[in-house]
């Protein structure tokens, strides 16, 4: 039964993109933008009195929007992945600081335009996951340091659909609330057949691969310029699940402060907030800094 919800769902959406032909043969309205990041820091002693470890950390980002708009219709598709590296004097291990791969596409139609902003009818697709093993780290008795997998590729993986309403002030400023969104949370088995019988691996219970949700969704956008130069850029996702527990909202919150040095050069600031209570039944922060390289394309 879950899985024709969820089948109904994808059928719902097909439809929307299906309701207009769309006549891009001169490509007039689309537009395509993306930009590559490097950030990066290191810091090294020798023979520091006061003490210090030496570290070298550097993370790729690649942000790619394709945008096409015609006749009230708004197709949005953004490609946003990233992964970092860090290696700590001291650690036998290389240590992830990002690992990231997200597609989000949005098909709206407008139905009303005012001063405040612009609304739609709305269906979107969402896909998210990483790209390498993670691991949990620890160091036992011996002093050794040893790591156990914790996750990979495709594990876990998510998969949202939904219909709602879409309002946008402009580029920087959208909201879309989604009041039927379904989720799919795909794992390998491998994380799955070892669980005792009250264990759920990301939700996933003993020796499943997936677990089917169906909720509501809201996603939002906010970039403006805090100073000139400086730049923030917030993204914040919640998800309540109405088949288990819908109090428990999940979050995943990112604002990255951004200072333009010059054309290729910028300083950023990045905090990230996660809440899954599938995952960790605690609030997860990720914090990085350093200098980027930024180029546009």
């Amino acid at each position: 039964m879950r899985f024709i919800s969820f089948s109904l769902l994808i059928g719902l959406t097909l439809n929307s993109y299906s309701q207009e032909k769309i006549n891009d043969s001169i490509n007039t309205n689309w537009e395509k933008s993306g930009k590559f990041t490097f950030l990066g820091n290191q810091s090294s002693y020798s023979y520091w009195t006061a003490g210090g470890q030496t570290s070298v950390s550097g993370t790729i980002k690649i942000n790619y929007d394709l945008n096409y708009e015609n006749n009230g219709w708004n197709w949005d598709t953004k490609i946003i992945t990233a992964y970092g590296l860090n290696s700590n004097g001291g650690s036998k291990f290389l240590k992830k600081t990002d690992d990231k791969l997200e597609i989000n596409s949005l098909v709206g139609k407008k139905f009303s335009s005012s001063n405040i902003g612009d609304l739609s009818y709305s269906s979107f697709i969402n896909f998210k996951t990483q790209w390498t093993k993670g691991y949990r780290f620890r160091t036992v008795s011996s002093g050794e340091e040893e790591r156990i997998e914790r996750t990979r590729f495709l594990s876990p993986g998510y998969f949202q659909i939904g219909v709602g309403l879409y309002w946008e002030k402009n580029k920087n400023f959208w909201v879309n609330f989604a009041p039927i969104t379904g989720r799919l949370i795909v794992v390998n088995k491998f994380f799955t057949e070892k669980l005792n019988e009250n264990q759920e691996y990301f939700g996933v219970k003993k020796g499943s691969t997936s677990r089917f949700e169906l909720g509501s969704s809201i996603r939002s956008y906010y970039k403006f310029e805090f100073l000139e130069n400086v730049f923030i850029t917030n993204r914040i996702s919640l998800y309540s699940d109405y088949l288990e527990n819908p109090e428990n909202i999940d979050l995943d919150y990112t604002i990255n402060t951004s200072l333009k040095v010059n054309k290729y050069l910028t300083t950023d600031l990045i905090l990230q907030f996660i809440y899954d209570n599938n995952a960790v039944k605690r609030l997860q922060v990720r914090q990085v800094m350093g200098i980027g390289l930024s180029l546009n394309f």
